[in-house]
């Protein structure tokens, strides 16, 4: 099912700050960058490593564009943070029914699409031990 940590989302205010603070404190480079309008954020996903499964780990560095948005509401809340945690799989439809069978609350009805043209899915934080879990099939992918 599940084969590598996709990525860990933090929530930052600035996210140009942050991306330099990750820049000159581990030498972590911006992969990727975009705006996610539906998501209601800006974002960077920092390449951490290659994995063995042909993915890769990254952090994904989170600044509302919307305060209303999701992560906008979140850091009114939580402030600056860790959001979730991201597992890749090679199947996020099928995975996300597998775990919706189990009881745990799955919060798109049909996954979306996600950064890097990835599709992806939420699973509700009240039933995953307090952590917003986020299922990812990296674009590209032979599922659906």
């Amino acid at each position: 099912m599940l084969t590598r940590i996709d990525h860990i989302g933090i929530a930052c205010r600035d996210l140009d700050k942050t991306v330099e603070f990750y820049r000159s404190t581990y030498g972590f480079e911006v992969f990727h960058s975009e705006v996610n309008e539906e998501q209601g954020v800006r974002e960077a996903m920092l390449k951490i490593n290659d994995t063995g499964d042909g993915g890769a780990s990254y952090l994904q560095l989170l600044e509302p564009i919307r305060e209303d948005s999701p992560v906008g509401k979140w850091l009114a809340k939580n402030g600056e943070g860790v959001h979730h945690i991201a597992f890749g799989t090679a199947d996020v439809d099928a995975d996300s029914e597998e775990i919706r069978a189990k009881g745990v609350r799955v919060l798109y009805e049909q996954p979306r699409t996600g950064s890097m043209g990835s599709r992806i899915t939420f699973l509700h934080p009240k039933d995953c031990g307090g952590v917003l879990t986020e299922l990812v099939t990296a674009a590209g992918s032979d599922a659906h």
